[in-house]
């Protein structure tokens, strides 16, 4: 019989609570999950919701209250798993008076890099993060955008087989993220495992394969990214009358006026049907119909109310 591949993250019925004065927090409750070889997986979720807690329990920087989280078969946080692994937290912090070069040659030092081609190495990593040119200036001098862009290096220095970032467009700009991205699917190419938490919802439309979205510390909604963009689906209407009415069918609203011209979207094809017996019975014209790509932001506010920051 063939030998059954682990998943490369399984998390079971994981709890982590805090001690504070006079009581417990619970940042995480019973929370399932598991991720296979080869996926993108976007952990999405409002400030609060367990996210950073469940990414330091995976790096081994938190131990659970109960629970079990394994990594590449086995415990989180042990050796085999951190060096096949390459992880950048939301918050990275540098040594400011090192050159971007200087701090990832001490990367490539704690990674055994060998140092036959370790400054070929580093060479490279600074092109392919953009730094190429910047690499021997002070970190004091770098932007957020460019010490994010050092972190990146060094997440991916030694190719890891799997890749766990905290908010991993915090900072860049566009160019920025465009190469961020690019990396990100090259490394999905490769057959490695990309598993991050991010606040730009747009990010996870353009790299993911599935949607993890947690709220007070458990998963509510996992969906590939596919039916999700299927669940999301918006029913648009164009249609010309005198004033817009006093109230609109449920789960219909109003997205734009220019004049008497009013454009209308409905969450479904019965919102979208009403809509029509509504504007009939005003005798207004309608220009068009047809349907259109929702926002991922739009139904995650929809789906966890106004905690989504």
């Amino acid at each position: 019989m063939p030998e059954t591949v682990p998943p490369v993250i399984e998390i079971t019925d994981l709890w982590v609570e805090y001690k504070t004065p006079g009581r417990r927090l619970t940042a995480v409750s019973g929370l399932n999950l598991s991720i296979d070889k080869g996926e993108v997986v976007g952990f999405i979720g409002p400030n609060g919701a367990g996210k950073t807690t469940t990414i330091k329990v995976l790096i081994g920087f938190l131990s659970p209250t109960r629970g079990q989280v394994r990594v590449f078969g086995e415990r989180a946080g042990g050796i085999e798993a951190r060096r096949r692994m390459g992880y950048l937290p939301e918050v990275a912090l540098y040594y400011p008076f090192l050159t971007a070069r200087e701090a990832l040659r001490l990367y490539a030092r704690l990674a055994d890099i060998p140092p036959d081609g370790r400054e070929e190495t580093i060479s490279a990593l600074l092109g392919r993060v953009g730094l190429t040119g910047r690499e021997d200036e002070s970190l004091r001098t770098f932007s957020k955008g460019m010490l994010q862009r050092v972190g990146i290096a060094q997440a991916i220095m030694g190719a890891p087989d799997l890749l766990i970032l905290d908010e991993i467009t915090s900072g860049l700009d566009p160019v920025a993220r465009h190469d961020v991205r690019k990396l990100l699917l090259e490394f999905k190419a490769r057959g490695k495992t990309v598993f991050f938490s991010s606040h730009e919802l747009s990010e996870v439309t353009l790299l993911c394969d599935r949607v993890i979205l947690i709220d007070a510390g458990k998963v509510i909604e996992e969906r590939s990214l596919d039916t999700l963009m299927d669940l999301i689906q918006r029913y648009v209407t164009v249609a010309e009358i005198e004033s817009l009415p006093d109230s609109l069918p449920e789960g219909v609203f109003l997205q734009s006026v220019q004049g008497k011209r009013y454009s209308f979207v409905a969450e479904s094809p019965k919102g979208q049907t009403e809509l029509a017996t509504m504007l009939e019975g005003l005798d207004a014209r309608v220009v068009s119909t047809g349907q259109e790509a929702g926002s991922l932001e739009d139904y995650f506010v929809r789906t966890i109310g106004h905690k989504i920051t």
